[in-house]
């Protein structure tokens, strides 16, 4: 809802030489098995994100991300990858890809792909070698040391080399056996068993990757998402450790983070938590890992087109998680510490004073984000009891959020996100409120973490739902017959009702979430998203100077920030020479069970939602943007 006018002359802050163009970018994040099916088949595919680009244009994105595209026998969604220069066929070809690049860059978009460097496929070239070479001849010797391979314990051989768990649950080592027959070594997979850790202290698998990187530099990619970024390297004699690596946190061996408590070893108090660098876990964040960064800093140095780097590395406390983008190394780390705060004022304040903090330290922009295809969606998780949670996935038998409730808070959430300076990543279906799905049944799932752990964690599936694209089709619509919608349709693919099902089932809500229900729409999510990713790049929040306003008060449930932009050292049109105003924003937002007065030395807002501002108060669950007078 907005109320007044909030425009305002553009600036050109973000074009100028001392902002990058990832420094304030807004980056869409890509599912592509989920995202838009173009071909018919159930599963979404390169053709589908490229006929779906002027939906992307029209919210208002700066860039997307593409989760892995590669060729995979898809045990673990796409992140086993057995090649790493081409499309796996399901999803396309590598032409796709490239006319994927080139439409989006016609677009004004830039594409960051994801790279995976901890591990491949179990069905990748090279593993597919080491297991059929003899092991005692220098070829086999050759093979398995692009892996971690290692022979077991006990005079047979038969425990394997330490007791470290897989992040999808149970033992991180499985044995082989010698092309003769005989039982042989073990190698490590510290996630599914199709998916072998590869050995970094290898020359050849760093030169592999540095050509990987080139390969898709030369087809005119904008960067790198990292996966497992703090994984790559291993503690030398990889000593034992206890406990059960976990996305989130390591410091209890049940996995990841389910309770508020886990979360907040991560999320604002740094000092408290558990496995802090006086304990290392000997797979997580070894120091070695910053070089090989620096090694691909200078790769992507050589590229005129400003391509980056993102790490995905859960590590703490959060200065370690700023050393990957110390200068000379990435340029973006995943700020899951905001992530992980939850709906709560205290842990969002702290959340935000500490990665300000930690990133000015090292000149680095923040990045923000609410959800990704591994975490149950935001608006679900905000519908719970303590929305504070971090569940491992919500199954039928588990407490079912209060949709409603997750809807109104997401909402606001997303504007404390857009408001704060830096970049931030939104994950496909934020901009339509997409609740997870929490009832999908158990036969359906095929997330490895669910059978990993006997079913005792449901895993990311129903994160991973395919998006809904018009209510009334069969699938909502994610097999292409038509564009999300008014004025926006386009025709692809063949005949929505020819298509086959969606490879998940959306649940039956998705019909009120559909795109074609949103796009155009007066108050609906896609329109609140728009309208303040258009205010944010217009005012240039993305690079604007935080401060906590006198109105902060986290303790009662109010969380109060003001971002100032143009006049100072650069406020001044780049072709005019001419001084940009300075323009004051106020991010209100209510996480309180009372009402709170609007400020009146602030005119004209835009309001989470139609019943946010009753009286002149802001309701609780919702959040505003003001400009000063």
């Amino acid at each position: 809802m907005t109320t007044g006018p909030l425009s305002t002359p553009p600036s050109e802050a973000r074009n100028h030489p001392q902002n990058p163009w990832w420094v304030d970018a807004v980056i869409y994040q890509v599912y592509p098995r989920s995202f838009a099916d173009a071909d018919g088949d159930g599963m979404g595919d390169l053709a589908g994100v490229t006929a779906q680009l002027p939906y992307l244009e029209q919210l208002g994105v700066d860039a997307i991300w593409l989760s892995p595209f590669y060729v995979s026998p898809q045990k673990d969604g796409g992140y086993d990858v057995a090649d790493y220069r081409d499309v796996d066929p399901r999803l396309g070809s590598l032409a796709d890809a490239e006319r994927l690049l080139e439409t989006a860059h016609a677009a004004g978009l830039r594409v960051i792909v994801d790279l995976v460097p901890n591990h491949t496929s179990s069905a990748h070239p090279w593993f597919v070698e080491a297991l059929a070479a003899d092991p005692a001849t220098e070829h086999g010797r050759a093979a398995r040391d692009r892996y971690m391979f290692r022979p077991g314990q006990g005079p047979d051989g038969a425990q394997p080399p330490n007791n470290w768990q897989s992040t999808f649950g149970g033992p991180a080592w499985t044995r082989t056996q010698n092309p003769d027959g005989s039982p042989g070594d073990w190698y490590l997979h510290l996630f599914d068993t199709s998916q072998p850790d590869l050995n970094w202290q290898n020359p050849e698998v760093a030169e592999e990757f540095e050509d990987i990187l080139r390969f898709w530099l030369d087809r005119g990619v904008d960067g790198f998402r990292v996966d497992v970024a703090h994984g790559l390297v291993k503690a030398e004699g990889l000593p034992d450790h206890d406990e059960r690596p976990g996305m989130i946190t390591d410091s209890t061996a049940s996995g990841p983070a389910t309770d508020a408590d886990a979360g907040e070893d991560v999320a604002g108090h740094p000092e408290d938590n558990p496995r802090d660098h006086a304990h290392p876990v000997p797979y997580h964040d070894q120091d070695g890992v910053h070089e090989i960064y620096r090694d691909w800093n200078r790769v992507l140095a050589r590229y005129s087109h400003e391509p980056m780097l993102v790490a995905e590395a859960w590590v703490s406390p959060l200065e370690r998680l700023f050393r990957y983008v110390r200068p000379g190394e990435m340029q973006q780390a995943f700020n899951f510490t905001f992530l992980l705060a939850g709906w709560d004022a205290v842990r969002l304040s702290d959340a935000i004073t500490v990665s300000l903090q930690e990133a000015a330290k090292v000149g680095a922009p923040n990045t923000w984000v609410l959800s990704n295809h591994d975490t149950v969606r935001h608006a679900s998780r905000f519908g719970l009891t303590d929305p504070t949670r971090y569940p491992s996935g919500i199954g039928a038998e588990d407490e079912q959020p209060d949709e409603a409730l997750g809807w109104k808070r997401a909402r606001a959430a997303a504007m404390i996100e857009l408001g704060l300076p830096g970049s931030a990543y939104l994950y496909q279906g934020d901009e339509l409120g997409l609740p997870e799905h929490t009832t999908l049944e158990d036969s359906l799932r095929q997330d490895p973490t669910f059978f990993r752990t006997g079913g005792a964690e449901k895993g990311r599936d129903g994160s991973r739902v395919p998006m809904p694209w018009r209510a009334a089709q069969t699938g909502f619509g994610f097999s292409l017959g038509a564009g999300p919608g008014g004025q926006q349709g386009h025709d692809v693919g063949p005949a929505a009702g020819a298509a086959a099902a969606p490879w998940l089932p959306q649940p039956e809500s998705y019909g009120t979430y559909a795109a074609d229900r949103q796009v155009g729409v007066a108050g609906s999510t896609f329109e609140l998203y728009r309208e303040l990713l258009g205010l944010r790049g217009e005012l240039d929040l993305g690079t604007g100077t935080f401060a906590w306003s006198r109105l902060h008060s986290p303790e009662l449930g109010v969380l109060a920030f003001t971002v100032t932009t143009g006049g100072g050292q650069h406020g001044h049109d780049l072709d005019s020479g001419e001084r940009i105003p300075e323009q004051v924003v106020l991010v209100l937002a209510n996480l309180g069970e009372t009402a709170v007065d609007v400020p009146e030395d602030y005119a004209a807002a835009i309001f989470s939602q139609d019943e946010a501002l009753q009286d002149g108060r802001l309701m609780p669950d919702s959040a505003a943007w003001f400009l000063r007078r």
